[in-house]
This record gives structure tokens, C-alpha cells and sequence, in this order.
């Protein structure tokens, strides 16, 4: 089988950095990209092709380097797109411009960059593209209400353009992991509103906040494996699910809250149907 050329973004850390050394370390090509193309050195001496990249940029920048990195290898197979970062604290304590850009870099990045490289995918009638959802995608959680905003944006985006690219051959995956050393709460990774009211301090905000931070090099997940098990389970030849939950975390939570919905919606039933015109109306 040849190799796949896989196209990373945020490649710097966490899923991003690991996808692209499993990928290497498989046999694939890999297009690397980061804020600062410095920062990934490490990936362009093991065979990496880096780029500058910012997903915040605008439209016509990241076309411009989409169409670079298209030419290193005249394809591009697999797209990861794990730009992201939490953004800790209450709904109230965000300002509009933190809210912002926290919508910026995890959802209109990802869409932006998504729409760079989506005429090259079109036109080569293949692909695969993957974003990344977590266990933010069904649940939200106090102290970190926005960020659960825009995992659950992205994932109605990725099943939508799912929809939108299977004519051409391309599938879309959200990749939903749950707690992973990632280095995704580590001080600098985690960001934290500027305004932090007391009100909420002894509330069920400050017990998450406590909790992220003993949660930090915790997690349940382990990194490595995870990117194995993507980068074997993208490159296997089957069918591209719609999404791949990883962690034991993740699944006991999204189990939990499917159970809820269902039970939810048979409580409901009755009421629900009530608001139809009557059948032949």
C-alpha cells in the first residue's frame, strides 16, 4: 500500500505534534504546519514538510499556502485539523472579545482552513478530513461553557459538510476523545478569562476550575496510543466513520448522555407529537 500524505495542522503539541510523528513513524508523508514552522524543527528532521500556518489568517493567506503544500506532493490524503484551546472560566466572566477568539481559532479557523483546502480535495475525488470534537461535543460543563459552544458548532459542522463531500468521494470524522495528556491544560495551554468573580468562586465553577487543575497530567488517555489508533484506523482502507470516540472516559460520558436523551424523548413523546396539525390538515 503507498504511503498517504497527511496534511496537520496546529502540529506544535498535543494530537497534532503526535499524529504527525505516528504518521512518520508508519512509512507516510507528512505536511506539517504550525503558528511558527521553528517550533515543529523537530518534524522536518524526521521527514516532515513544514509550513507557517495560523488558522486564524485570513481566507486568502491560508489559499495561498494550502496551494504550496498541495504542490510538495501533487495530492493531499488526510487532513487533520486539531486547532483548539479551552478557554476556562464562567459565561459571565468572558468578554465578547475572549468569547471571540475562542470561536476564532476553534471553529472559523477550522472552517476557514477546511475551505483552503477543499477545491484541491474536489478536484483529486478523495480525502479524508479530520476534525476534532471531545467530550465537550455532548456535554457541557460549568467553567468552560464556551469552549463546550464551539466543540458542539464543530460538530455540526463536520456532519453537515460530511453530508456536502460524499458525492466526491471525500469523508468527514470528528475525532472526540475525552481526557488525554495532551498537555491541553497545562499552564499557557489554558487559557482563563480575565475577570474572575467572586460569586462564583464556592459555586460549581471554581469546583471545576480546582478540578481542571488536578486533573492536569492525569488524564486517563494516553497520547500516543490515541494518535496510533487514528492514524491506523484513517489509513485502514474502511469505511471513515462519522466519528471515533477514544478514551474509556469518553465513552462511559457519551453513553450516559444518549441513555438521558433517549429517555428524555419518551417522556416527551406525547407532548411533542401535540404540536402537529391533526393528520390530514
Amino acid at each position: 500500500m503507498a504511503p498517504f500524505v497527511f496534511f496537520v495542522g496546529a502540529a506544535s503539541s498535543g494530537f497534532g505534534k503526535g499524529i504527525a510523528l505516528e504518521a512518520l513513524k508508519q512509512g507516510h508523508k507528512v505536511i506539517a504546519t504550525a503558528r511558527n514552522s521553528s517550533k515543529i524543527s523537530d518534524l522536518k528532521d524526521k521527514g516532515a514538510v513544514t509550513f507557517d500556518l495560523d488558522v486564524t489568517q485570513p481566507i486568502d493567506e491560508l489559499k495561498q499556502i494550502v496551494d504550496e503544500a498541495y504542490k510538495v506532493y501533487g495530492r493531499i490524503d488526510i487532513v487533520i485539523n486539531p486547532a483548539g484551546y479551552i478557554l476556562e472560566g464562567a459565561i459571565e466572566e468572558a468578554t465578547p472579545q475572549e468569547t471571540y477568539d475562542q470561536f476564532n481559532v476553534n471553529v472559523f479557523g477550522v472552517i476557514n482552513l477546511t475551505r483552503a483546502l477543499l477545491p484541491h480535495l474536489r478536484a483529486q475525488n478523495s480525502g479524508t478530513i479530520a476534525h476534532f470534537g471531545s467530550l465537550g461535543s455532548w456535554r457541557g460543563s460549568p467553567a468552560a461553557g464556551i469552549y463546550c459552544a464551539t466543540k458542539w458548532a464543530l460538530t455540526g459542522f463536520t456532519e453537515s459538510l460530511r453530508d456536502e463531500l460524499a458525492p466526491f468521494n471525500i469523508a468527514v470524522i470528528s475525532i472526540e476523545p475525552g481526557y488525554f495528556r495532551s498537555g491541553f491544560l497545562n499552564p499557557g495551554a489554558r487559557f482563563s478569562t480575565q475577570a474572575r468573580l467572586e460569586a462564583y468562586e464556592e459555586s460549581v465553577v471554581g469546583d471545576v476550575r480546582r478540578a481542571l487543575g488536578r486533573t492536569d497530567n492525569n488524564q486517563p488517555g494516553d497520547v500516543e496510543r490515541g494518535c496510533r489508533v487514528i492514524v491506523e484506523e484513517l489509513t485502514s482502507g474502511k469505511e471513515v466513520p462519522v466519528r471515533l470516540v477514544l478514551g474509556s472516559d469518553a465513552q462511559a460520558v457519551i453513553r450516559g448522555k444518549c441513555e438521558e436523551t433517549l429517555a428524555l424523548l419518551e417522556s416527551q413523546r406525547e407532548l411533542s407529537c401535540s404540536t402537529d396539525y391533526p393528520k390530514g390538515e
